[in-house]
């Protein structure tokens, strides 16, 4: 067995898990995805431990191995919550992964291992505190400082998304309901599918309307000066309170060019400072950020 380790990550999704293993400077050295089986939990540790097991024999060396998913472990039970893998949901995932691997397994959110993965060598490198940002199908985010993942006492810092829009104009308040019970959440506003539904024009996807204003229409040019309008407000709370060096956007939202240039320039009306220098950034990882932020759990 080679005595060189490797740091093994796996990344959790609905419809894939992929694992990749990266050596000390970063490299991936091995890759694999497989589906993510639907029936049963225990079908899903079954894929899980295999792609440990094929990655180790690949390298004929051992590795530490962490798990990037949706949802988190609570602090009170250990078992995971709030998972779109629903059969996980309520299941002992750590404690199950560890009795097949023979090892510790460290488990994080998604969200948390994007953050962490552009901290240590994306967008975010060698800044002090870094959040991450995730504009997909919800609005997640992590909050890495020195390097480290801030989970906090109840394991949901971040969760930016489950607050309400801040300064809401008349139109927009009390806002529509998120899936979480709650009016007005972010993700309601700046999800893909969020930005896609308040525009008017059912059927059209973000991506179009992004086109539609590149080619001069001016409702489209309107609605997304709207939408980098409440993502600036949005992220000036965060800026409000954790005063990141570095936002690092992910999700498909983040393909969105203009938002770099656009939103910046908004942040000084709503940050409670007299200068804004709080970069937004897009990720350098893209996809693999998630997977290389697991691994790098360890």
């Amino acid at each position: 067995m080679n005595t060189e380790k490797f740091r093994i990550g796996v990344d959790l999704g609905g419809t894939k898990i992929e694992a990749v293993a990266l050596a000390d400077n970063g490299a991936v050295v091995w890759r694999e995805r497989v589906p993510t089986p639907k029936l049963t939990a225990d079908a899903i540790y079954d894929a899980i431990t295999g792609l440990v097991e094929r990655c180790e024999v690949s390298l004929n060396a051992t590795g530490s191995v962490g798990i990037g998913t949706p949802g988190s472990l609570s602090p009170k039970t250990g078992l995971l919550r709030g998972s779109n893998t629903v059969m996980l949901n309520g299941q002992p995932v750590k404690q199950a992964l560890e009795s097949r691997l023979k090892r510790e397994v460290r488990i994080a959110n998604d969200a948390n291992c994007f953050a962490l993965s552009e901290a240590v060598d994306g967008a975010g490198k060698g800044a002090q505190i870094v959040f991450g940002v995730i504009l997909g199908t919800g609005v997640g985010g992590g909050i890495v400082v020195d390097g480290k993942i801030v989970n906090g006492l109840h394991a949901i810092a971040g969760e930016w998304g489950h607050n309400p829009l801040p300064w809401p104009a008349a139109d927009e308040f009390p806002g529509t309901r998120c899936y979480c019970g709650k009016l007005g959440c972010i993700e309601t506003w700046l999800s893909g599918p969020g930005i896609a539904a308040h525009f008017g024009d059912s059927g059209v996807i973000t991506s179009e309307i992004v086109k539609r204003a590149d080619a001069g229409d001016e409702i489209a040019e309107m609605y997304l000066r709207r939408v980098e309008d409440r993502l600036a407000r949005a992220l000036a709370t965060i800026i409000n309170v954790i005063d990141p060096d570095v936002i690092v956007l992910g999700g498909g939202v983040s393909n969105i060019t203009r938002l770099y240039d656009n939103v910046p320039k908004l942040l000084p009306r709503y940050v409670f400072s007299e200068f804004v220098e709080t970069k937004i950034s897009p990720n350098v990882h893209g996809d693999s950020g998630g997977v290389r932020g697991a691994a790098w759990l360890w």
